[in-house]
């Protein structure tokens, strides 16, 4: 039988943390799941690790193998050989508290209707800290006001249905960039589906120096194509507050700039917004750059 979940997990060169996720995996009180690890070209032993895995047969395991492309492309490679009715991707440097799976199967037999794109649940630390603030346990979260609210800091853990994770996959793929936040296919399904908030920790988070938390300046400088996308998706959306727009627009007109794309005004959904915010975009810019160089 066809398991409920599938646990994602696009990995680059993370063979030594690969076994806390392991381990994590083999401790959930539900065992109605499977693990797809995306290798996104790795280099170490990470295949050799996997196949550990794999021999052990504990667990359900599928492994693939592909060029090195960034997170992004290890989602569209993940999604596209997703066979379960839910997904949620653990990174190769985090790991699941052991009731993880069984709540999220729980809560989500208990709210899933068409109109309701998934769960969104809580980060932890390894020291048991929530990482942001709570959520409001059970309620209709669209993802794009969790993003403008001040009282909704930090990062959050998402389940999304397999049927609409590949209605807007694959993320588009800019030459040369590696960059791409997959929170671009959360903020697509926020124009017509909600998700129901799980105030708990479904996911314990270990950031790491070389991850893309750590180097979020860089990546801008890195990837301008790819964040100026993700800003136009936001700019689109219905309802988004006015001060969070203006702040997606000068990151868009900085992104713009950065990649030197001259046809950005052209290309805005906010095309006054984008003329106002332009020098203030210029400013950014010089201030990435600054920081970048740090």
């Amino acid at each position: 039988m066809c398991k409920k979940i599938t646990v994602f997990t696009p990995t680059y060169n993370r063979a030594h943390l690969l076994h806390r996720l392991y381990e994590s995996l083999l401790r959930q009180e539900s065992q109605d799941f499977k693990w797809l690890i995306i290798d996104d070209g790795s280099t170490d032993n990470t295949k050799e690790v996997v196949g550990a895995f794999i021999k052990e047969n504990k667990i359900e395991i599928k492994y693939f193998y592909k060029n090195n492309g960034g997170l992004h492309t290890g989602y569209n490679a993940a999604i596209e050989r997703l066979d379960t009715e839910l997904a949620v991707c653990i990174d190769s440097d985090d790991w699941m508290p052991d009731d993880a799976l069984e709540r999220i199967i729980t809560v989500w037999n208990e709210n899933k209707a068409d109109d309701i794109a998934g769960l969104i649940g809580l980060d932890y630390t390894a020291e048991g800290k929530i990482i942001g603030d709570h959520l409001q346990d059970g309620k209709e979260i669209n993802p794009i006001d969790l993003l403008a609210s001040k009282n909704n800091r930090g990062d959050k853990k998402y389940v999304v249905r397999t049927d609409l994770y590949k209605q807007v996959a694959p993320m588009p793929v800019f030459a040369g960039e590696k960059n791409f936040n997959p929170h671009y296919m959360i903020l697509k399904l926020s124009t017509k589906y909600r998700f129901i908030a799980v105030d708990a920790p479904l996911c314990i988070v270990d950031y790491q120096s070389d991850g893309m938390t750590a180097n979020q300046f860089k990546q801008y400088i890195d990837s301008p194509n790819s964040y100026a996308e993700l800003r136009r998706v936001i700019m689109r959306l219905p309802d988004v507050p006015k001060k969070y727009m203006v702040k997606t627009v000068i990151h868009y007109c900085s992104s713009s700039q950065i990649s030197k794309n001259r046809h950005y005004i052209k290309e805005s959904p906010k095309k006054f917004l984008t003329v106002l915010c332009t020098p203030i975009g210029w400013l950014l810019t010089m201030y990435i750059r600054r920081r970048a160089k740090k």
